[in-house]
């Protein structure tokens, strides 16, 4: 392979120039990390079912009409997208209450909030990625109040098509989050989803047994992160049940 111009490595993947000029190559890495990356292995072959489980969602998500940066899975563990300027929030849509929320409001975790809550966090691993409000996104000029709206009518969009998906599957969609991006077309610009949806940003649990098939198994030390993944990803139609995902669990990074 010829050497490729490196643009961006973050915790789970890596970005590398695309083949044509507005596109980029998006490399799934096996790190497992959390609580920005103060706890962090090396998980053989999730990047393999994340980049599965990802274009699944994005896949759908273009042919229902949703805007996003993927365009096609290039092999195992990459992706080629539509390059794009991300807005620097993450949106987290909560169902169920889970993980921060509930340890914030004293909420019993796994109690089913009114409807639906979409939260705001700015982008900034020094910072722990702090909560914040609309007054604060707008204010500092992380987004305009239209992309805010923008942002949140997909938001609920997603939420929606993705609570079927693995309803139909016997898993109940918890909470998740997803990221942004500002895609121009000549002189047109628009906000669209960027980055990943996959158990890494996911909170999945299992209908009748409340099994945790995400990411949580990793930061609660509960073991099988890797057999949680693939169980989601055999469940989603995209793996057979003998289909080999290199590597068989957790190393330690030192």
């Amino acid at each position: 392979m010829k050497s490729r111009r490196r643009i961006y490595e973050g915790k789970a993947k890596i970005l590398y120039e695309g083949p044509e000029p507005g596109t980029l190559v998006q490399f799934f890495k096996d790190d497992a990390t959390a609580f920005n990356n103060k706890k962090h292995e090396v998980v053989d072959g999730k990047g393999v079912l994340n980049n599965r489980i990802s274009e699944f969602v994005f896949g759908h998500l273009n042919n229902i009409g949703i805007p996003t940066h993927f365009i096609k899975r290039l092999n195992m563990r990459e992706q080629l997208i539509k390059e794009v300027e991300i807005i620097p929030l993450e949106v987290v849509v909560r169902n169920i209450a889970a993980g921060s929320l509930a340890k914030r409001l004293g909420i019993e975790e796994g109690e089913v909030l009114p409807r639906s809550i979409i939260e705001f966090y700015y982008k900034n691993d020094v910072l722990d990625d702090p909560m914040v409000s609309e007054e604060h996104v707008t204010a500092f000029g992380w987004a305009s109040p239209q992309e805010i709206d923008d942002m949140m009518a997909l938001a609920i969009r997603i939420n929606d098509f993705l609570s079927g998906i693995f309803l139909g599957v016997g898993i109940q969609l918890v909470d998740f989050k997803i990221e942004f991006g500002r895609h121009w077309e000549n002189d047109t610009m628009r906000v669209i989803l960027a980055d990943e949806i996959s158990p890494d940003s996911c909170r999945l649990w299992d209908i009748e047994t409340k099994d945790k098939l995400d990411k949580d198994r990793f930061r609660r030390d509960m073991g099988g992160m890797l057999e949680a993944y693939r169980d989601v990803a055999q469940r989603l139609g995209i793996l057979t049940e003998n289909e080999p995902v290199k590597g068989t669990g957790p190393r330690l990074v030192k």
